[in-house]
């Protein structure tokens, strides 16, 4: 890669597929606002009035879209103002990469105007946190950068001084290890399978539920159609949390609607009379309006076995993909002749309460 440091980042962040960033210009990113200028055929540059702004439409931008959001920041103040906009990023598992100017590199520590460490400032929020150490430096970690933040679905932080932004990126000045090409643009995905017997143990606890609710989260976005076909065979009627909400359309005969401050009554009340319940890749926080522990016999899939047994304590959990788990899932399921709980369910939708 040729030209200055904000070049080569610019050029990286393009072959990971970022064709926008949302941002404000400030003096302490001059050096990267230009190389977006040179490149305005390849990529936009959306300016917002405030930087928190920038952030959360990057958010939103990962959310409907599935691909990596971007957000610039000057140095100082504009970075800080990013915050709470990436946390809505951390916290909804969205992949997303901050970029940030910072005060010239020899005067970090001098109290100089806006010295503010953004890479520390940072450290809770992200994935991936780095601070640019000269322009020979740029493509390894914007490329990394990249990566992480797609591969954890979270968010990424490159820092990199005013300075150091319209420097020459020159391979000569590259420490003998840092050999230029040597990072790759590939991403890889792993979509995990849960082993054989913890497939067989859930699917004895569904076979036995006479009053089975699905709660879809966020993790089931993919798996709309594989939902449905569970819910079908086990008469079970699928509740949706909000960052599930398109898992299926409210008008599915499947689904009683969202639960929570924002959900319907047929939705709560599957809830408070379930005897088990399947939660499909949700996290939903709010677990009063969960079944009381004790009340069902749960099974949870979610991709970071972390979050199983989370929010409701569960006697399986399936650590993998929701839709390729769903699909092992299948075969082992019984069916149920008993639709007497999910009949009544759609009754009260269809009474007007969804």
């Amino acid at each position: 890669m040729k030209g200055t440091a904000s070049d080569v980042l610019i050029d990286t962040i393009c072959a990971w597929g970022v064709d926008v960033v949302f941002g404000l210009p400030g003096d302490g990113i001059n050096g990267i606002m230009e190389a977006l200028r040179k490149r305005q055929d390849a990529i936009r540059f959306i300016q917002v009035r405030h930087e928190e702004s920038a952030a959360f439409m990057a958010c939103a931008y990962a959310k409907h879209t599935g691909r990596l959001g971007c957000c610039l920041a000057t140095s100082g103040p504009g970075g800080i103002h990013l915050l709470n906009g990436l946390y809505d990023a951390k916290l909804d598992g969205q992949p997303v990469l901050a970029i940030t100017g910072m005060q010239f590199h020899d005067l970090t520590h001098t109290h100089s105007q806006q010295d503010v460490e953004l890479d520390k400032l940072f450290m809770d929020v992200c994935v991936y946190n780095a601070r640019c150490m000269g322009a020979e430096h740029v493509e390894n970690i914007a490329e990394l950068a990249c990566r992480t933040s797609l591969a954890y679905r979270g968010v990424s932080h490159v820092c990199i001084p005013v300075d150091f932004q319209e420097a020459e990126a020159k391979n000569g000045g590259r420490s003998p290890r840092n050999v230029s090409g040597h990072v790759s643009d590939i991403s890889a995905h792993s979509v995990r399978v849960p082993c054989d017997e913890d497939l067989h143990r859930a699917a004895d606890i569904l076979n036995t539920g006479k009053r089975i609710v699905i709660l879809a989260g966020r993790g089931a976005l993919h798996a709309g159609e594989e939902l449905e076909r569970v819910a079908e065979k086990l008469a079970a009627p699928v509740v949706k949390a909000l960052l599930g909400k398109a898992v299926l359309p409210d008008s599915s005969p499947y689904t009683t609607g969202p639960i929570g401050l924002l959900g319907t009554k047929p939705s709560q009340e599957a809830m408070e009379e379930c005897d088990t319940i399947l939660i499909a890749g949700s996290s939903f926080p709010y677990i009063e309006f969960m079944p009381k522990p004790g009340q069902a016999r749960g099974v949870q899939i979610d991709s970071d076995p972390v979050r199983i047994g989370l929010r409701y304590p569960v006697e399986v959990g399936l650590a993998g993909d929701c839709r390729r788990s769903l699909e092992a899932l299948l075969p082992l399921l019984h069916g149920t002749r008993i639709g007497v709980f999910f009949r009544r369910c759609k009754r009260a939708c269809a009474s007007g309460t969804k």
